[in-house]
This record gives C-alpha cells, structure tokens and sequence, in this order.
C-alpha cells in the first residue's frame, strides 16, 4: 500500500497544527458550560452538525464541494474507521469531561499526540533525529513534573473519577486510531472533503441518539457556547487535517501536546473574568518548571533541522 507523503511547507504544517493547539485548548472550557445542560449525545450531535453545515456552505461558495467520482477514489475501510473512531473519540472525551474536569482530561489526552506520534514513525516511516528524541524525553519529564498534583489526585480519586480516567485513555485511543485513518486518506482526498464526509458520518451516528428538544431550553449564553463548541470543531479538526498533508504526523503531535498549557492559561483567565464559571487552577513551582520542559521538549522535535530528511543517526 502506497503511503502518504508530506508536501515539505512544513513552517505552514507548524501553523496549522498550532491553530489546532489554541482552540483545543481553549475548548474544554466552553464544554463545561454546555454539559451541565445537555447530554454528551446531543452536545456531540450538535458539533457535527454545525461543523458539516458551515463546511458544506463554504465548500459550495468557493465551488470545491467533493463530487461523487472524487470520493469514490477514497477507500470505504479507511473512511468508515475514521468517521467510527473519530465519533467514539468525541464521545469518551464528553464523559471523561463530565466525571472528572477540563485539566484532568487534557493531562490525560496527552497520551494521544505521543501514541499517535510514534505510531506515525513506524507505519509511515517517519524519522526522529537524535535532538528529537531527546525533546521527546525532555517533554515527556515536563508533562510528569507539570501535572504531578493532577497525578496525586488520581490516586485517591472516587470511583467516577477513576471511571471517567479510564474513559479518557480510550478517548485517547480512538483518536490515535482515526489519526492514522485521516492521514492515509490524504493521499487521494484534499482534507476539506474528508472532513466533510467524517463530520456528516458522525452526525448521523449520533442523531437518533441527540435529545433535540432539550436545545430549546438552552439561555443566549449556553446557545453561544454550544455554537462555540461546533464552530471549534470544523477549524480545529480542519486546520489538523491540512497540517498533516504538510508536516510530518509526528511533529504535529509534539505541537499539539502544548494543549493542555492552553487549557490552564484560558481557565485562569475565564475564572478572572467570569467567577464562578471555572475553578482556577493552582500551579506550584515544580509545575511551571514543567511547563517549561513541555514547551522546550515539544519545540526541539518540531523545529528540528532534519524537517523531511532522513536521519544519518538512525539504523
């Protein structure tokens, strides 16, 4: 089976996948808000479904709309296990959310960039130079240091806290297993058309499931954040998408492994503004040397000098 390939831009790739990083980041927040109204198949429902509307009538006014021969060309196998997985993905990830909290969650989902980066290096054949595999153990050390309270805390947790942590890590799964899928489509798709198909996939999934009723209960502000939310997933998922035909998939998940720096910062921000919305965060020293690690880590295997050329060191 052929392979996909990079195109080389990969400053553009670098762009993208931290477009994807910010509005990660700044999503569990907005989550939070709506789940205390809604249930995760509706909430779910909703994203999919503003996300292929606003696509499909963006698609349609640049006339890029997928036509039936283009998509034929993709293989059914690998689009119906990135629309399945990328649809649990959403799922696991609104019930980790519920039982436990948006921090939590994104210490958690950490596990997905880094499964999904080394999964990346054997089954595309993708190559970390030496400077990457130290930024990976450097990152790997930031990650441990900068959420050492969150993992204490696992470790007394109730028995739902636990629950909703052994939820994450298949959310993490699942989104590794559509990664891979997303990126082999690459090669006979232009990502605005694959994301098309997975997202109107998914709303369908999750349609019967959807209390549609319950939305017209939702306040100004609650519709506002569920809007958010949907909008988040058509840009965030699309601007992954097209970094991946630009940048290695490896790279991309060390960028996208800053997220969870995101979500601290916009939590501490929004608990500043809007008391009583969040919990702020309180990070000790040994969690902002952390910090510093991650971003040192993630930076040395994103930017190293060895962008789509092989590596000499490696056998």
């Amino acid at each position: 089976m052929t392979l996909h390939q990079t195109s080389g831009r990969w400053q553009y790739g670098m762009i993208l996948a931290a477009t994807t990083m910010l509005l990660w980041g700044i999503l569990p927040i907005a989550l939070a808000v709506v789940l205390n109204v809604l249930d995760v198949y509706t909430i779910t429902c909703v994203r999919f479904v503003i996300a292929f509307s606003v696509l499909t009538l963006y698609l349609k006014q640049q006339g890029q709309f997928p036509q039936g021969k283009q998509l034929r060309s993709a293989s059914f196998k690998l689009m119906a296990i990135a629309i399945v997985f990328l649809g649990l993905n959403y799922l696991f990830f609104l019930i980790g959310l519920k039982l436990t909290s948006p921090t939590n969650v994104e210490v958690l989902m950490q596990l997905a960039p880094v499964t999904f980066g080394l999964a990346a290096l054997v089954i595309f054949k993708e190559r970390y130079s030496r400077l990457q595999w130290t930024g990976l153990g450097v990152m790997t050390l930031g990650l441990a240091l900068f959420f050492h309270e969150q993992l204490q805390v696992l470790l007394q947790s109730t028995a739902s806290y636990l629950l909703g942590n052994g939820i994450t890590v298949l959310a993490c799964l699942t989104w590794t297993i559509y990664a891979l899928a997303q990126k082999q489509l690459l090669r006979v798709l232009p990502s605005p058309a694959i994301m098309l198909v997975i997202y109107g996939g998914c709303a369908l999934l999750f349609l019967p499931l959807a209390q549609l009723p319950d939305l017209l209960e939702l306040s100004p502000f609650q519709w506002g954040m569920l809007i958010f939310c949907g909008i988040n997933t058509l840009l965030a998922y699309g601007a992954f998408s097209e970094s991946l035909e630009h940048l290695e998939a490896s790279r991309v998940s060390a960028i996208i492994s800053l997220t969870p720096l995101v979500t601290i910062a916009s939590m501490q921000v929004a608990a500043r503004w809007f008391p009583g919305l969040v919990a702020p965060e309180h990070i000790s020293a040994l969690g902002f040397v952390g910090a510093l690690l991650v971003v040192g880590g993630s930076v040395a295997i994103a930017l190293s000098k060895r962008m789509g050329q092989p590596d000499s060191l490696q056998s």
